[in-house]
């Protein structure tokens, strides 16, 4: 692009990124923990090290094979790679040749991401001298290369920047982010070993004055047993006629599922009033354990049977604030002494700990102490749910002896004197009240018992704070998962970790991101992860962390919650935030983030967001703010088959948009430069050619490749100030990325199909097609979905909140993204009801057995597909049975061919599936649907394209193995 060769030379990172085993990578670090930044504090949607790491180091260093890459880095980076290769082996290299060269920084860039060499001594040292030499060679401000994310989060970003020898400056709106970013930062690079020895040695003592004050809440059993957790459930009073029994809200009786070991529970009636009983079932067998009673937010009787619906549940629960404080301790998890868990029902003095807690805590709150009085946001708020049934301030999520434990610690670490210096008292407290926060996640009456692993799941499992019916408490001195003792663990390790890799310090800031607090052309890299639209509420969600910090007195308060809240960038329709305040917010920032970064610098912008909507509003606020793109990677950051994926379009990449300011040397933005439509349209599809094969290779695919393809698309059109049309018109955004959708969708299917399979298909087979491989994933499939159901990761109880989300039958998109697939392929949604289902939002391409009606002529609805197999086969013999004696192809004869090649697929697919050999034989020799070229070429296409494992998959496949049998 022109402006990049007026000022410098490209980048790495606008030539070449090695994506695939970035990727690998950073799928792997999901799995680390040890020495890990996540292990700080929780924080949502934070960058893989691996992706950061190799990001910064391409945007920073400049690509050999640039005739203006100064020769001194050449000179260098040939020595370092020569060292380094001679040292770890590697391939044989002509150092003189700069596109050898630039293949072994990519190289390097590749291994660097890999966590086990995040401190290598070479990788740091040779990664460290570049970055230096970089710097210094293109002339850029100050004496190392500065960093800057203004919304720095969880902080990968700029701990990253410190790691390869970058200075870094992080800033945030939100407190919780500032202090963890000055944690990592600051207080540790500063402060270093003996900040290490502090935190171990006062969170011992911490953690001995409180166990010994809180003793008596966590009583072993007689047997010498000791409590590792306890269960509980919410209740309601039944309000079916003359019961009134109370009803524990359980959405399973399963208390353990793994192995050979199986307990359950099992209600039965009291023999003392009209309650309801709960005994402890070892070794218990599926078919006699019954269901949960509660489903869909609607609570069923054990007793008399009757359903009480959702809208009195809640009423009944909100009159009791959530009915946290009233729950019923139902069983109580213990290690024995000779190590085997068991699982009991309270004894005495586990119901006395429950009472002494209300007590204790009551005194407290008369004392003054009163912490979690915040209030929540409102009802509608992004991400909450728990308002509705009465959970309105903070305190109100926990039990009594949740409360009392937290503010114990909370208020042991307020009066922490650590040391005579006041820098490393302040850095030892904010530590160990990150390590309460942390503890706080595990401990709340929103904790599910996972009844698989055994163990307390934490509040936030995902980025939303919804009901849970029975929860688990667990015991923060039985060594559970999140107790302090772990939590002090892990901080060791993480300083450890940091100190190896990060020599000096960086800069944390409370800031507006629209107004970042440094000068005019300060940076050398604009690198940040901006909210994702109407994703994550982050201000919201942190509030409960921030009860905890705030009573510790660690928090830091630059701003007020006002300003922190209502300036957040995100779309929340709660609080009036819409599309316009986020594309009008977040262009205001990165505007701010063009006036930082000096006129040769990069910018880079993360997003993933799975709606048209969201990435519309962030590509027009960062063309606004003056930026054009030169570049775009993604990076797959998810594990394979998570439960969000499966069967909907949910993305594993992250998409880095690599971006230069649009500016003349004199720093003011060009707006002069004016794009031809035409021209632009002519370039477009050839952009699309080359990128599109390139995302295959690297295994990015479906709708990580299609939102990947924004990138390109943009390096057309936002390299001018403006496009116009030859009458003068002024093109939108909007209008350029529904040409990007249409040129995206054609390559595509022309990768799935060849140029003659293409044009001999109809609208409902090109569609589907394309529809398919859109929400094509690496490694996903039914097994996977059935895995994560197994391990009850779904985020909430509160199932009547899903109660309207679409099907999970057949194959979900955005509509949006939907309508322009179509778009792009010359169909429309509405013409195509046979294929696909619109509802509100989502489109749903529909399963196969649901098109039975339309495929066989059936006048009647067709029932839905049961889970079991044996009732599916049922079912469907019932649909095929009823066709063939109504159009007389029971006996002898075939169906009569579907008008479209993808409907006579569909009609063997169904035909297989239902075991009816003769009449497939029939439909595909005597109808003549087997000598159609077309239809085994669609089949074979569908084959590849039907996620494994399911019907659709093995009923393909079972017709194709028909073909050479007959003679095709």
């Amino acid at each position: 692009m022109n402006n990049v060769s007026l000022y410098g030379p490209k980048r790495l990172i606008e030539v070449d990124l090695p994506i695939r085993k970035i990727s690998e990578h950073a799928r792997r670090e999901k799995s680390i923990r040890h020495g890990h930044i996540s292990t700080l504090h929780i924080w949502w949607a934070r960058r893989p090290l691996a992706a950061c790491r190799a990001v910064i180091l391409a945007a920073l260093w400049p690509d050999p094979a640039d005739p203006n890459c100064p020769a001194e880095f050449l000179r260098e980076a040939a020595s370092r790679m020569r060292s380094l290769r001679d040292r770890r082996g590697g391939p044989v290299r002509d150092w003189s040749d700069p596109s050898e060269l630039r293949s072994a920084l990519l190289d390097f860039i590749a291994d660097f991401a890999n966590w086990d060499l995040s401190n290598e001594k070479d990788y740091l040292e040779t990664s460290q001298a570049l970055v230096e030499v970089a710097h210094r060679t293109l002339g850029g401000p100050g004496a190392r290369p500065l960093v800057v994310d203004p919304f720095a989060g969880g902080g990968t970003i700029p701990l990253e920047a410190l790691r390869v020898g970058a200075d870094a400056f992080a800033s945030d709106l939100n407190p919780v982010a500032v202090l963890m970013n000055r944690v990592s930062l600051e207080f540790i690079p500063k402060n270093r070993e003996r900040l290490a020895e502090a935190v171990r040695k006062w969170g011992r003592w911490v953690n001995e004055t409180a166990a010994k004050e809180l003793a008596s809440l966590y009583p072993p059993h007689p047997d010498g047993s000791k409590p590792i957790a306890y269960l509980w459930a919410r209740t309601i009073k039944c309000e079916g006629p003359a019961c009134g029994a109370d009803v524990p809200l359980l959405r399973s009786l399963w208390l353990a599922r793994k192995g050979n070991r199986s307990v359950a529970i099992r209600l039965v009636k009291s023999r003392f009033g009209n309650s309801v009983d709960l005994e402890v079932v070892e070794g218990a067998r599926a078919g006699a354990v019954g269901s949960g009673t509660v489903a869909r937010g609607s609570a069923t009787c054990p007793l008399c049977g009757y359903t009480t619906r959702v809208e009195r549940v809640r009423l009944q629960l909100r009159e009791r604030r959530g009915g946290t404080q009233d729950a019923r301790l139902y069983c109580t998890v213990v290690k024995t002494p000779a190590g085997s868990t068991e699982y009991r029902a309270p004894t005495p003095a586990d119901i006395r700990a429950v009472e002494e807690s209300r007590e204790r805590l009551a005194v407290l709150r008369r004392s003054g102490v009163d912490f979690g009085a915040q209030e929540l946001p409102p009802d509608g708020a992004l991400g909450f749910r728990v308002q509705k049934y009465g959970i309105t301030r903070w305190r109100e999520v926990f039990t009594h002896r949740q409360m009392l434990m937290l503010s114990t610690y909370a208020s042991i670490i307020r009066k922490l004197e650590i040391s005579d210096d006041p820098d490393l008292t302040i850095a030892g407290r904010a530590i160990l009240g990150l390590t309460i926060s942390k503890m706080a996640n595990f401990t709340s009456s929103l904790c599910a018992w996972r009844n698989v692993r055994s163990c307390v799941r934490n509040t936030f499992g995902s980025q939303t704070l919804s009901m849970v019916w029975d929860f688990g408490e667990m015991n923060p001195y039985a060594g559970s998962a999140g107790d302090f003792s772990e939590g002090l663990d892990y901080l060791d390790r993480f300083i450890a970790h940091t100190l190896s890799g990060v020599r000096h310090e960086g800069s944390a800031r409370q800031a507006d991101a629209s107004s970042i607090p440094l000068p005019d052309d300060a940076a050398s890299l604009f690198f940040t992860d901006p909210p994702y639209y109407d994703a994550i509420p982050y201000a919201h969600l942190s509030g409960y962390f921030a009860t905890w910090l705030e009573a510790i007195g660690v928090l830091p308060n630059e701003l007020d919650g006002a300003t922190t809240t209502g300036q957040e960038c995100i779309v929340d329709p709660g609080l009036g935030k819409n599309a316009a305040f986020f594309e009008r917010k977040m262009g205001d920032c990165l505007r701010d983030g063009r006036r930082v970064a000096h006129p040769q610098s990069l910018g880079v912008v993360v997003f993933a967001h799975k709606s048209t909507a969201g990435w519309e509003a962030q590509l027009q606020a960062m063309l606004d703010a003056g930026w054009v793109v030169t570049a775009s990677w993604p990076i797959d950051t998810e594990r394979a088959g998570r439960l969000r994926a499966i069967e909907s379009a949910a993305l594993a990449s992250s998409v880095h948009l690599v971006c230069r300011p649009r500016e003349d040397k004199d720093g003011s933005v060009r707006a002069d430069d004016v794009g031809d439509w035409r021209e632009i349209l002519q370039e477009l599809p050839r952009r699309i050619h080359e990128w599109l094969p390139r995302l295959a290779e690297e295994g990015i695919v479906g709708a990580d490749a299609i939102f990947a393809c924004l990138g390109p698309a943009l390096e057309v059109f936002s390299r001018y100030a403006r496009v116009e049309k030859v009458s003068g018109e002024v093109v939108p955004l909007r209008e350029y990325l529904e040409h990007v959708w249409a040129a995206v969708s054609r390559e595509a299917l022309s990768m799935i199909f060849d140029a003659a399979e293409t044009a001999g298909l109809e609208e409902d087979a090109r569609l589907t097609a394309m529809w398919l491989w859109t929400l094509a994933a690496p490694g996903a499939s039914s097994a996977d979905a059935d895995e994560g159901l197994n391990e009850e990761e779904d985020d909430s109880d509160d199932e009547e909140e899903k109660s309207g989300s679409p099907s999970s039958s057949g194959f979900v998109l955005d509509f949006d993204a939907a309508r322009k697939i179509a778009q792009g392929l010359g169909a429309r949604l509405e013409e195509l009801s046979h294929v696909v289902e619109v509802k509100g939002d989502k489109a749903r391409l529909l399963a196969v057995h649901e098109r039975t009606k339309h495929l066989f002529g059936k006048a009647e609805g067709v029932p839905r597909v049961k889970k079991a197999a044996k009732k599916k086969q049922m079912t469907l013999f019932g649909e095929l049975e009823s066709a063939a004696e109504a159009q007389g192809w029971g006996e002898v004869g075939a169906p009569k061919a579907g008008t479209t090649t993808l409907d006579r697929v569909h009609q063997a697919m169904l035909l297989f599936g239902a075991g009816r050999g003769e009449a497939l034989k029939r439909f595909l020799v005597e109808e003549g649907v087997g000598k159609q070229p077309q239809f085994w070429k669609l089949a074979q296409s569908l084959s590849a394209l039907y996620p494994s494992g399911t019907d659709e998959k093995r009923w393909v496949d079972g017709v194709l193995a028909r073909k050479k049998g007959l003679g095709f």
